[in-house]
């Protein structure tokens, strides 16, 4: 072969080798494409898992970011909306639970006023009251004879004891100290402070608490000015010893009654006698009176109990117990309670002539065996318009009772030791304290003497337990 012919071999032959090589170079730069496209659509599956979605969530746009701020400042203003909405709501409930609870309140109040007016309220106490301790019983000490009276300010805050040593002493309820001594009168003597010269039987207090009252043996009332103590009249008309003294509530109309059976009707503001009125068999042994024109008497030894209606003239006789009747106290305007010598404790209605209850030894029973006698009852005290109910004898206790559902029941309830004669017992207005005068001697006589008894004014706490809340409160 010519050296010409193998130079154009090798020259056919080296394209063909370098278009192998380009053929080899596409088919590897096709293979990376390939492989390429293979890795991009693996990296398209990873991303388009439902794992790797869940842990990168996809880019929001700005305008997605402002389209939820703005939905969520809409959502607070209905929520603030609705809050407001339900504060409004439960305010309306409150102010209309409010008005519910002042209605009844008003309605209440207004039935009771009905009741007072008509006499018939029986406001519940008796059972909130706890039998106090002994060692809260304040006693005070000024008397030299038997406390024979005590009556308390309207406002509770002092009280005036009167005894059979002729003195009057004002005390001051939150000291227990003397206020002011009224002395006893020297018989005869000209110039001297005005005063009692015979054993003070009876006092009265007016509702204002501007007047006192006091009646003696000597059958003389004096009137006093209770807050100074000063002497300002003196009513005379009495044969006998004046045993019962009541100021008519609201007034100044003073009744008073005596031994000599008769009740008599003053003017305190005007100075002056209005009327007398007779009836009793017997002498009268106490008197009380209420806000009507009229009074009730017991009649001791006669043993009736009357109701005066002194416009009318006229009176109402009750008969029940079967001894001498001494004391007698109004609950109501139509309800009364009084204490008799044998025992027996009675509840009247005036529209009815015979005790409503009447419970008999009350005070229990004295004496040797087959000779017992019942204790008398010596003082009766009504808190007015409740169902509390205090009793005195010389039994070394005062006794405490309920009135049951329409008077008609009468329930003890704490006996409270106290040793002497009970010859007057008081409830403050509020209810927070009992008064009792306390002597050796009954004050109407000396038929025993109780020598370790002391002449004194006890002053009996009653603490009461607080209510349970009513339902829905």
């Amino acid at each position: 072969m010519s050296a010409a012919a193998a130079a154009r071999k090798r020259g056919r032959s080296a394209p063909g080798a370098g278009a192998g090589t380009g053929k080899r170079r596409r088919k590897t730069d096709s293979a990376g494409d390939r492989g390429k496209s293979k890795g991009g659509g693996r990296m398209n599956e990873e991303i388009s898992s439902d794992s790797e979605s869940e842990s990168l969530p996809p880019r929001r746009t700005e305008e997605e970011d402002d389209e939820e701020l703005e939905e969520t400042a809409q959502e607070k203003k209905l929520r603030l909306a609705k809050l407001y909405l339900e504060e409004l709501r439960q305010q309306e409930e409150e102010k209309a639970e409010a008005r519910e609870f002042e209605e009844d309140q008003v309605a209440g109040r207004l039935k009771e006023d009905v009741l007072e007016q008509r006499g018939r309220l029986q406001k519940s106490v008796a059972k909130e009251i706890q039998a106090p301790a002994p060692a809260d019983i304040r006693v005070l000490r000024g008397h030299q004879l038997s406390i024979t009276c005590v009556v308390i300010t309207p406002d509770d805050a002092a009280i005036f004891s009167a005894a059979k040593d002729c003195t009057i002493i004002k005390w001051s309820v939150e000291s227990g100290r003397k206020l002011h001594v009224i002395p006893r009168a020297k018989k005869g003597a000209e110039g001297q402070p005005p005063g009692h010269d015979s054993h003070i039987l009876c006092m009265a207090i007016s509702s204002d608490g501007k007047y006192l009252a006091s009646g003696d043996r000597s059958k003389l009332i004096l009137i006093w000015e209770a807050q100074s103590c000063r002497h300002l009249y003196t009513f005379t008309g009495h044969r006998d010893a004046v045993s019962g003294l009541a100021f008519r509530r609201g007034t100044h109309q003073l009744y008073s009654t005596s031994h000599d059976r008769s009740v008599k009707v003053w003017n305190v503001a005007e100075n002056s006698y209005v009327e007398t009125l007779f009836g009793h068999q017997d002498a009268v042994a106490a008197l009380d009176a209420l806000s009507r024109e009229c009074c009730v008497t017991a009649g001791g030894r006669d043993g009736t109990v009357r109701v005066w209606k002194i416009p009318e003239e006229s009176q109402l006789v009750f008969y029940g117990h079967q001894g001498s009747i001494d004391s007698i106290q109004l609950i109501n305007e139509e309800h009364m309670v009084s204490g008799a010598d044998d025992g027996s404790v009675a509840l009247w209605g005036l529209s009815k002539k015979r005790p409503l209850a009447l419970q008999r030894e009350a005070h229990g029973l004295r004496g040797e065996q087959g000779l017992e006698q019942p204790f008398w009852v010596s003082s009766v005290a009504a808190l007015l318009n409740t169902d509390l109910v205090a009793t005195g004898s010389h039994s070394s206790c005062v006794k405490l009772w309920q009135c049951g559902e329409g008077f008609r029941r009468l329930d003890p309830l704490c006996d409270i030791p106290l040793v002497g004669f009970i010859n007057s017992l008081k409830f403050s207005s509020s209810g927070h304290f009992l008064v009792a005068g306390v002597g050796q001697e009954h004050r109407l006589g000396r038929w025993w003497r109780i020598k370790e008894a002391r002449n004194s004014v006890c002053i009996i706490p009653l603490h009461r337990t607080p209510r349970p809340p009513a339902a829905g409160s």
